[in-house]
Parts: structure tokens; C-alpha cells; sequence
């Protein structure tokens, strides 16, 4: 079995840090984004890896070299134009090259293990595994409608959804998929959906089950969830890098990268990016702070990019 990790995307929710560093390599807790994504691979027995890109792919490729550091063997392919997770897996044939595979979105992390759903899948030998989890709100979500563990439809983001399994940004495919792709037609967001893919599966009379996940799931592509997983990391404490130099009063939820430097005031529930210098009088407060801050700051949920002196 294989793995695909999409990575392609912009990051503009995170903007201006993701105009300087490619979202999946963001230090979260002290460890790269897409690092997460690797240890859940690597546990479920997986040690070839395809990273989709996109315009990312030159810091991409330097950051991540061939894999080895992280003990894996990583392929980069590349996703010309942003038009969907369907659009992107398919760029990834030649790669999965007709064996199983799971398909990871990069910018999630999970508090449990999938290497079980892997097996799952393994056992029930079926076309499509897909990881579910029952959420409060699956209006903003692809949800999952099923019949014992077996899905029957999905639906993108229901107004009045039936079932309030979500999907949850993990997915198992068989050699199957490849039949399906190329008979996908946009949606009317103009992309093509890998919800659509799923359902032509079951349109199609393959089995395609749900994996119930129960615990905790983070998409950290805005700055709010980007905050809120790195309080989940550090557990109500700190974390800061060895080479890190902080004089600075900090609370719960910090985290300061390596090489990062920060002076004066207190800093409480924030994220300092790796190479950062920042100097505080004040108070910063749910901030993601990157780049050379240097001006009497005390936000609430601010980014800080670049040279603010």
C-alpha cells in the first residue's frame, strides 16, 4: 500500500505566512504540518509517499528532499491548476501504479491513530474506505449517509442533512477509482469533487464503507484552527525548541520554534515561527507571529509576517 498526501493548495486563509511558507510546512508544536501526516503513514506500514504540489513545489522539494530524514521514500507530482481533490488524486496514478493506496489531505492532524481503519479496509477487502465522524454541525461538510457501516450517498455540504457523519479528510482506495475518475464533471463550485468520485463508487455498486473515527480531528488551514490544534499539541503547556531564546513571561498554549527569539512581555496562547525575532512590550494574545516583529504589539487572533519596525 501507498500513500498521497495533497499539498498543492495556497494556503491564502493564512495569509501573509503562507506567501513566505508553504502551509504544509508550517511548524505546528514543533513539528512541521506535514510531519503528522507522515507518523499516521508510517504507522499504518506505509513507507512510499506521494506529495501533490502545486506551486509550492520548488519549497516544497528543498524542504523535503527524498524523504529519508523522515524515513520514508517521497515522490513529488504536480497539480497544475487548483480544480478539486478528485482533479488532484489523479495526478497520483502513475505513482499508486494500480496498488492499493491511502489518500491524506495535508493540512490534518488526528489525535488517534488510523493505522486501524488501514486494517479495516484490508479486511472488508472493499473499493473505498472513507474516515467519518460525527460532528454537530455536518452542514459544512461532505456527509456521509450509511447503512450499517456501508455508505450509500453522499452529499457536499447538505442544507438539511440526513446523517451527521462528516468526512473526515481520509480515504483508502482500491485500483477501482481509476475507472471513475475520468468520467467526473465539475461541480457547480467548478471542481471536481471527491465526494462525486466516492458516489459514482457506489453508483456503480462497489462497496464503499465508512470508518467511524472518534477522536479528536483538526484541519488546520485557518489561523483560528491552526491555534486552537496547537493548544491540543501542547496539552495546557509550553513548547519551545532547544535553540530557541525566550525572555519573555509566556502562559499556557505557547509554542516557539527553533532559532526564534523573543523579548519583554507576555505571550499567551500563540505560535512564534521558526527564525522569528520579536520583541514584546506588551501582551500578544492568540497570534501566529513569523518573520522579524520588532513594534509594541498585543493583538488578539493577528498574523504578523514580515518586518513590522
Amino acid at each position: 500500500m501507498k500513500g498521497v498526501i495533497l499539498a498543492a493548495g495556497k494556503g491564502t486563509r493564512l495569509y501573509p505566512v503562507t506567501k513566505v511558507v508553504p502551509k504544509p510546512l508550517l511548524p505546528i508544536a514543533n513539528k512541521m504540518t506535514l510531519g503528522y501526516a507522515f507518523d499516521q503513514l508510517k504507522d499504518c506500514g506505509i513507507s512510499e509517499v506521494a506529495v501533490v504540489v502545486g506551486e509550492n513545489e520548488a519549497a516544497m522539494r528543498e524542504a523535503l528532499g527524498d524523504g529519508s530524514a523522515f524515513g520514508l521514500s517521497l515522490s513529488f507530482v504536480r497539480q497544475p491548476d487548483p480544480k478539486g481533490l478528485a482533479h488532484a488524486v489523479g495526478f497520483a496514478k502513475d505513482f499508486v501504479a494500480g496498488d492499493d493506496f491511502v489518500l491524506y489531505l495535508g493540512d490534518a492532524i488526528y489525535s488517534e491513530p488510523l493505522a486501524p481503519f488501514v486494517q479495516q479496509f484490508r479486511d472488508r477487502g472493499c473499493a473505498n474506505l472513507n474516515l467519518v465522524k460525527a460532528v454537530e454541525d455536518p452542514r459544512r461538510f461532505g456527509v456521509a449517509n450509511v447503512e450499517g457501516d456501508r455508505i450509500i450517498k453522499l452529499v457536499e455540504k447538505p442544507a438539511e442533512p440526513e446523517s451527521n457523519l462528516a468526512m473526515a479528510g481520509m480515504y483508502v482506495f482500491g485500483p477501482q477509482i481509476w475507472d471513475v475518475l475520468p468520467d467526473l464533471q465539475p461541480s457547480a463550485r467548478g471542481e471536481y469533487e471527491i465526494t462525486d468520485a466516492i458516489q459514482t463508487l457506489v453508483d456503480r455498486g462497489h462497496e464503499v464503507v465508512a470508518g467511524v473515527y472518534t477522536g479528536d480531528w483538526f484541519d488546520t488551514g485557518t489561523l483560528p484552527s491552526f491555534l486552537e490544534t496547537s493548544r491540543f499539541l501542547t496539552q495546557n503547556g509550553q513548547l519551545v525548541a532547544l535553540d530557541a531564546s525566550v525572555k519573555a513571561e509566556m502562559g499556557e498554549h505557547v509554542v516557539v520554534g527553533a532559532g526564534a527569539t523573543v523579548e519583554c512581555g507576555r505571550l499567551v496562547d500563540s505560535v512564534v515561527l521558526p527564525g522569528a525575532h520579536v520583541r514584546v512590550d506588551g501582551d500578544v494574545v492568540g497570534c501566529l507571529l513569523g518573520g522579524e516583529v520588532t513594534s509594541p504589539i498585543g493583538l488578539d487572533s493577528a498574523i504578523m509576517y514580515g518586518d513590522l519596525s
